[in-house]
């Protein structure tokens, strides 16, 4: 039960941002262009970012609806999502993920955990200063985020069914949700 009294059937950041809708805005308006503005980076990469970091902050909402994102942009390939999440050193992703995801990972710690050997490896392996930047901007508003939902106790649903929904539809409208929020259950997520 959420610590707060938060709409019914919007469960995880969507029940504060319709509680919320003045900070609902910046706040969509920041995922939108961390995840799916122009960039080097693809979405899916950027997903994987969220994804990661939502992990290791153990927020079960945001690392599965990104991880099913991630996994859409990407075919459909759950697999690969989850054995990120479980190695993503031994994963089947680019060298400069893999150091992209190192720096996101120590950003998730604490941001002066960055080292610049961590950078290095980065750069070493094609990263730009702007993929640096965007990764550690990823991982740091991850962190919000994935407070956000569980410093409210918002609610996550079980089924994996909620999920790939939610991936799909972000994967191909993205956060602003133009035609509005609808409660879990009702026509679409």
């Amino acid at each position: 039960m959420a610590h707060i009294k938060l709409p019914e059937g919007f469960p995880g950041i969507r029940g504060p941002l319709m509680f919320s809708p003045a900070t609902a805005k910046p706040l969509r308006e920041l995922a939108e262009i961390l995840m799916r503005g122009p960039n080097t980076l693809t979405p899916a990469e950027r997903e994987i970012i969220g994804t990661y970091v939502s992990s290791q902050n153990d927020c079960y909402y945001c690392q599965t609806c990104h991880g099913s994102t991630a996994a859409h942009h990407l075919g459909g390939n759950f697999q690969l999502i989850n054995e990120i999440k479980r190695d993503f050193e031994t994963a089947a992703i680019s060298e400069k993920l893999k150091a992209l995801l190192v720096i996101a990972g120590k950003v998730q710690q604490s941001g002066k955990q960055v080292r610049t050997e961590d950078i290095e490896r980065a750069r070493k392996h094609g990263a730009t200063d702007m993929e640096i930047h965007d990764t550690v901007l990823i991982a740091a508003s991850f962190c919000l985020f994935n407070r956000y939902v569980d410093g409210l106790a918002t609610s996550a649903p079980t089924d994996p069914e909620v999920y790939r929904a939610i991936g799909e539809k972000t994967a191909k409208e993205g956060y602003l949700r133009p035609g509005g929020e609808k409660p879990i259950g009702i026509v679409d997520t």
